[in-house]
């Protein structure tokens, strides 16, 4: 873990990174593609240490609430969150100045801020966005090593649904041979149906490779799915985004459940929701620190 004095926090559509970097060791993770530009170890989290002010700063100079993100390069709520709370200082200035939240996460820690949360929620709007890619526990331990498993994340949303807080699944990545199977998203959709989330987020059945993110999942197939690597290369190639054999029937499926239940499984409509800020009820400009 290493800190950096940032110039900016917000980017242009509202999200924020407090960290850059992720030890969660997920082996099928994006944002280790040398595309990023990482000047450092990945698990070396990049900490922005005036991440709180520079929020501030962003939030008093809006003229209109907004809705406020987290980007999808990094979890706010990985190990080192504990130590530091950079997030929870940004929530309690979201909450502060009343403005919204679309938080994205893998990790039940998350709960240490509900009582952050209900208050958006109450003042203006907060969703929660969970990950969940592997039903099978096991399987899970494999896939995402370093985070709570799926179970556990499925605990959490029936929590945030008791306390009154739209949620959102992302159905993503599903990896080819490991788990894109009918088995697998009938699992994780009934978490979903159970827990009453909001929507499923779906971009189809498959993944996405490239230089630095590649080279690290095939060395987790080695070591955990002897052959698959092979499999993969005379499949694939270097091909950036893999789609499963199984995708028609599966996306057929996902859509289909969705909406039997009363879930939104429209990508656009989702993302829509998540950017959209209730009607205002007046803005004060206050100093939070």
């Amino acid at each position: 873990m290493h800190f950096v004095e940032a110039k900016g926090i917000l980017s242009s559509g509202n999200g924020m990174n407090i960290y850059r970097g992720c030890t969660h060791g997920c082996i099928y993770c994006d944002s280790r593609s040398k595309c990023y530009q990482f000047t450092h170890e990945f698990e070396d989290i990049e900490v922005k240490s005036n991440a709180p002010e520079l929020l501030e700063k962003a939030l008093r100079s809006k003229r209109k609430k907004c809705m406020i993100g987290t980007g999808a390069m990094c979890d706010p709520y990985m190990h080192c969150e504990e130590e530091l709370g950079f997030t929870r200082k940004c929530l309690e200035l979201i909450d502060y100045y009343g403005y919204g939240l679309a938080i994205q996460t893998k990790s039940d820690r998350i709960l240490r801020d509900l009582d952050l949360l209900k208050s958006i929620q109450s003042k203006a709007k907060c969703v929660v966005q969970m990950t969940l890619t592997t039903y099978d526990e096991d399987l899970c331990r494999i896939v995402e090593p370093n985070v709570c498993t799926t179970k556990r994340r499925y605990e959490v949303l029936e929590i945030l649904k008791e306390s009154g807080i739209p949620t959102i699944v992302w159905l993503s990545p599903l990896l080819p041979w490991i788990n894109d199977t009918r088995e697998n998203i009938e699992g994780i959709l009934q978490y979903c149906i159970q827990a009453k989330v909001y929507g499923v987020l779906c971009f189809g059945i498959g993944m996405t490779l490239r230089e630095g993110n590649r080279e690290y999942y095939y060395e987790a197939l080695e070591r955990h799915f002897p052959g698959l690597r092979k499999k993969y290369h005379h499949t694939y190639g270097y091909t950036y985004e893999i789609t499963s054999e199984h995708h028609k029937e599966l996306m057929k499926m996902v859509h289909k459940k969705c909406k039997e239940h009363g879930m939104v499984s429209n990508v656009n409509a989702l993302f829509d929701y998540m950017h959209a800020f209730p009607e205002e009820k007046g803005y004060e400009q206050l100093s939070f620190f």
